[in-house]
């Protein structure tokens, strides 16, 4: 075998290979068996055709064709290894020479990964962003507890508040006519958690029960039904109910009773692990985005307009799956984002990071070779299924056999091991910063 490079515009490679002509001519014969197992000739059993009549019955090409797919896999294989090529597609065949008894030679066409200089990216001393941390975290979560274990109570002496849960009858109107889907009886509404029309729950604040009353509220530009984006609507309500929550005593009998925990020293000390771990979490995050942006601002990639392509394909379908999923429409979507030009100019920079985020993590796991040990797959898989609620060898038994599945499970854990790394060799100097507030427009 014989293997000539060249470079052609970025990072584009043509291969030319040159294979025996004993290989290329086993392979043809190979072909034509396997053609002729399929073929119902008259006068010959499958399988039994002489080559002469296979020829003429398929064609010369079609029999070099599928000896093409017989023979190159393995001597591609070995100029990939032997040029030590790093591929990022499936090479493209581009032509061949196919004649009898002489070598073949073929022509591909592959993209390889684009070299760079790594940044530095270990022993670095870096600061890190992180949020203050909240003094009432762990009061609200003791008053989550005890809320969702609340009673309720009617209220017959008083006005609604913005804490109560009211059930009222309500019937919409808009422009003179009747809202379809707009009316209802008996319906209960957490005034807390409204997730009504902006100004709904608020107007039911204030009144007592038997109280009928109306309200006027005004549909969302973006509200999923056109004859009601932006217009005003007029309810007619009628209260029927209202409840508040009454917390009960934190004892060790209502924890024993509402949790796995047996007393409440426990669950006090279960709510500050856990706060202590999402605190260390967000610290670890905040380091990984900080060594990352250095690494990124230190690397100069020149990443190719393929490459940028392929990614924003890649992120237009995830969207468009994401959106379909919501049963949001793909036009109306594009143009709440300025565009369908703008939308593409916004996922070129999403691509650009992603692929320069993902090619300086492969080039630092090829650096320390920081590899996928079979331990890893067991310890993803045992979480992922956990997730999904199955057993591990179901989950294995599932996608075991999807190269798709385990060639991006393979990205994740290298991903993961990569951050790691670079959080355990680089020192962080943690920043409390307070979150911006954002704008807010009349």
């Amino acid at each position: 075998m014989a293997t000539k490079l060249t470079k052609e515009k970025d990072n584009i490679v043509r291969m030319e290979i040159t294979i025996p002509a004993k290989d290329a001519e086993s392979a043809y014969n190979t072909a034509v068996s396997r053609i002729s197992q399929h073929l119902n000739i008259p006068g010959f059993r499958a399988g039994k055709a002489p080559k002469a009549v296979v020829e003429r019955h398929v064609g010369v090409d079609r029999i070099q064709q599928e000896a093409l797919d017989i023979v190159l896999p393995k001597f591609l294989n070995q100029a990939v290894y032997d040029n030590k090529l790093d591929l990022i597609t499936q090479p493209a065949l581009t032509d061949y020479k196919f004649e009898n008894g002489k070598d073949l030679s073929v022509t591909l066409e592959v993209e390889t990964r684009p070299e760079f200089k790594l940044g530095a990216y270990k022993d670095l001393n870096l600061k890190a962003e992180i949020a203050p941390e909240d003094k009432k975290a762990f009061d609200n979560a003791l008053e989550g507890f005890l809320s969702q274990n609340a009673s309720l109570e009617l209220v017959l002496d008083r006005p609604s508040n913005n804490t109560d849960i009211v059930v009222f009858d309500f019937d919409g109107t808009c422009n003179g006519e009747k809202i379809q889907g707009g009316s209802a009886k008996g319906y209960s509404l957490d005034l807390a958690h409204s997730n009504f029309i902006p100004g709904f729950a608020e107007q039911l604040v204030g009144h007592n029960i038997k109280d009928e009353f109306d309200i006027q509220v005004k549909f969302p530009q973006d509200y999923h039904d056109e004859k009601l984006k932006g217009q005003d609507a007029t309810f007619a309500i009628k209260l029927n109910e209202i409840k508040q929550r009454v917390l009960p005593e934190l004892t060790d009998e209502l924890v024993k009773k509402a949790s796995r925990f047996s007393t409440v020293d426990e669950l006090k000390a279960d709510i500050n692990d856990y706060i202590s771990h999402q605190r260390e979490s967000m610290k670890k995050t905040s380091a990984e985005d900080a060594v990352f942006k250095s690494i990124v601002d230190s690397t100069k990639i020149d990443i190719p307009q393929s490459m940028i392509n392929r990614e924003v394909s890649s992120l237009t379908a995830e969207y468009q799956q994401r959106l379909s999923y919501q049963g949001m429409d793909w036009a109306k979507f594009l143009e709440s984002q300025g565009g369908e030009s703008a939308f593409n100019s916004s996922l070129e920079k999403e691509a650009q990071v992603r692929i320069k985020n993902s090619l300086i993590i492969d080039k630092i796991s090829k650096e320390e070779n920081i590899t996928v040990e079979q331990s890893d797959f067991s310890t993803r898989l045992a979480q992922i299924s956990a997730a999904y609620g199955i057993t591990p060898e179901q989950m294995a038994k599932q996608f075991g056999h999807n190269p798709s599945f385990l060639n991006t499970l393979s990205q994740q854990i290298i991903s993961d091991k990569v951050r790691d790394f670079l959080v355990e060799h680089n020192k962080f100097e943690y920043v409390e910063v307070k979150p911006k507030k954002e704008k807010v427009e009349a």
